[in-house]
């Protein structure tokens, strides 16, 4: 059960009905996350301007939706993991590859590194060390890529809490739990 009931989009007025309607012509339906967002017009207009610009940043779409899934398994958020699975897929991530980013690892060096600072962001809250920072270097990003990947953290962790704290229904095929490591 919700904590934060998602608008109906037809019953949505204003800036929330006008970003509503934007967002339906981009992908044919409103998903509950930007319809609670949308209690909040400056929040969910913040949040498609940044998710916008990060989309012309200098990460590839299969890495920033790498990103998402490592992100939203560090944070342990359900409806993330469910959307950014399917939004994966069609960004060309294989099942294999969708469980990796979940696990924080991919078959590529860089990206792997990309990855695993993502998610040290996020465990130390922004206070990683200097080893970190070197590691994701070596790996080959560059500080163009370093940022964006803050910016993801920050923009994946916007969206993780949001759906923690509404408890928002999710309306994905829900990503199936990580296997058991062995």
């Amino acid at each position: 059960m919700s904590r934060i009931t998602a608008l109906d989009p037809s019953q949505a007025t204003g800036k929330s009905a006008e970003l509503f309607t934007a967002v339906k012509s981009k992908l044919g339906v409103v998903p509950n996350l930007m319809r609670t967002l949308g209690h909040s017009p400056a929040v969910l207009e913040a949040y498609l301007g940044f998710s916008g610009a990060l989309a012309h940043g200098v990460l590839p779409a299969k890495v920033r939706e790498q990103l998402a899934l490592a992100i939203g398994e560090t944070n342990a958020c359900d409806y993330c993991l469910s959307a950014h699975s399917l939004l994966g897929k069609g960004a060309g991530l294989t099942t294999e590859t969708i469980l990796d980013a979940r696990r924080v690892q991919a078959a590529d060096p860089k990206t792997d590194a990309l990855l695993k600072f993502a998610a040290a962001v996020v465990d130390a809250r922004g206070q990683v060390t200097d080893e970190v920072l070197a590691t994701v270097r070596a790996a080959g990003a560059s500080d163009a890529e370093i940022i964006e990947v803050i910016a993801h953290v920050a923009l994946n962790t916007l969206t993780n809490y949001t759906n923690h704290i509404a408890q928002t229904v999710i309306d994905f095929p829900k990503a199936v739990a990580l296997p058991a490591a062995v």
